[in-house]
């Protein structure tokens, strides 16, 4: 029997990391004023990582008495302290951290080819900071896709925004995109809003991006063939993935028909045939873009655990009886009760979900709903639970309460006005974000 006994090796390495007299490179790190140096060895770097294997023996790296001059200015000297630990000891830990320096660490494992790393970092920016994610949503956008590799967190990032998307579509940076997200973007079927919308988005995308065109040139009155030849080819590859068939006629005549020129002759034949005709197109339908839940709080895969706990079903199985309609999101609706009020009186049975600032989700489920402002009606068939994450499927529980209060945006929990958990007494834990859903059988 073989015996793995790697903590004692971890303990040695790191204690050559700090304390080693026989290094041989000195690694040169960050720039301005945020620099400093790192002693390593030559032969524990390659053995770790391909990037290094290659760069220690490559030409523009220099030698000074027989030790190995290295230079990242582009990695930071906090980062490149985290690389250095897991690379000797395969330790990393992140708790202590700052959002900002675990994305960095994401981009530098990237570039020097730390496979392993690069995946579990992603799992824990997706995981552990999230709020940090969405807060600089654009910038974390534009970094991951430029990440071949960073599926995980590209993934998350269309996820969020196809749940939340027409902020972000009507703003002027949409019209900024890489073509690489976009095209990722139009793909899916879970875009969650008007389809006109996700149309007017990718024609002001276009404008800006085609030659001659852009703000100086984006009044279409004004355009001759070319304009509209340079937008149809720079649309073309987008145009098949926008759904037709779920504009409206109205929308289609104003918005979609000035631009028929840009549009693939058999395509537009047979959008217009629909119009005109009611007939269905026989190659270019495209499912609606749906889905059974869109939020900015839990995955898909926590929504069946919840319906679920509604069909009282033990052990937990596939449950995709249930749609989850957003009603209201603070976010957007704002903090307001009325409009609150507005937005989820007479809505039927209720699933709501908190997030407050530890990443932490709390959520309730009424089957009776909000029926007179101001007031909840309670009913046997509800439940409050909780998830540690946005993808907890191993400390979910339901628990033991029956009561939310949420006062100045901070959160309390317990059985009545009056008995609160204890965690929850001084209601010092802000929520960042609220969803409501009225749940309709399919």
């Amino acid at each position: 029997m073989a015996l793995l006994l790697y903590s004692g090796l971890s303990i040695d390495l790191s204690v050559i990391l700090k304390d080693a007299d026989d290094f041989n490179v000195i690694i040169q790190v960050g720039e301005n004023e945020n620099t400093k140096e790192f002693r390593a060895h030559s032969v524990i770097l390659r053995a770790r990582s391909p990037y290094f294997k290659s760069a220690l023996s490559a030409d523009w790296i220099s030698n000074k008495n027989d030790m190995i001059i290295f230079n990242k200015p582009n990695i930071t000297p906090t980062v490149f302290e985290m690389i250095l630990k897991y690379i000797y000891t395969g330790e990393l830990d992140l708790r202590n951290q700052s959002a900002e320096d675990i994305f960095r660490l994401l981009i530098a494992s990237d570039e020097l080819l730390f496979e392993e790393l690069f995946e579990c970092i992603q799992d824990y920016l997706i995981e552990k900071q999230t709020s940090w994610i969405q807060k600089n949503f654009e910038f974390v956008l534009r970094t991951v896709f430029k990440l071949t590799g960073c599926k995980k967190l590209q993934d998350y990032c269309l996820e969020f925004l196809c749940a939340v998307p027409k902020p972000f579509i009507t703003s002027k940076n949409f019209t900024l995109l890489d073509e690489n997200i976009l095209y990722s973007l139009l793909k899916r079927d879970d875009i969650m809003t008007e389809e006109v919308v996700v149309w007017d988005g990718l024609i002001k995308w276009g404008i800006e991006q085609a030659p001659g065109l852009g703000s100086e040139n984006c009044d279409k009155t004004k355009w001759n063939n070319e304009n509209y030849e340079a937008l149809k080819k720079t649309l073309d590859k987008f145009i098949p993935f926008i759904r037709f068939t779920n504009i409206t006629s109205d929308d289609f005549f104003d918005k979609v028909r000035p631009y028929k020129a840009i549009i693939p002759h058999d395509i537009y034949e047979e959008i217009e045939e629909f119009y005109y005709k009611k007939t269905l197109p026989k190659t270019i339908i495209l499912p609606p873009r749906t889905a059974t839940l869109v939020s900015t709080i839990i995955r898909p895969n926590l929504a069946t655990i919840i319906s679920n706990w509604i069909d009282k079903n033990v052990p937990i199985t596939i449950n995709n009886k249930y749609k989850f309609n957003l009603i209201y999101l603070m976010s957007r609706d704002g903090y307001d009760e009325v409009a609150f009020s507005n937005k989820c009186k007479e809505q039927g049975p209720y699933v709501v979900l908190i997030r407050v600032q530890s990443e932490k989700i709390y959520g309730g489920y009424n089957a009776i709903g909000y029926k007179i402002r101001n007031r909840w009606f309670s009913s046997t068939e509800s439940f409050i639970f909780s998830f540690e994450n946005n993808q907890d499927i191993n400390h979910m529980k339901i628990l033991d309460g029956d009561f939310f209060f949420i006062i100045d945006q901070c959160l309390r929990i317990g059985y009545n006005s009056l008995h609160y958990d204890n965690v929850f007494d001084k209601c010092q834990i802000p929520i960042e974000e609220i969803e409501i859903f009225s749940i309709v059988n399919k």
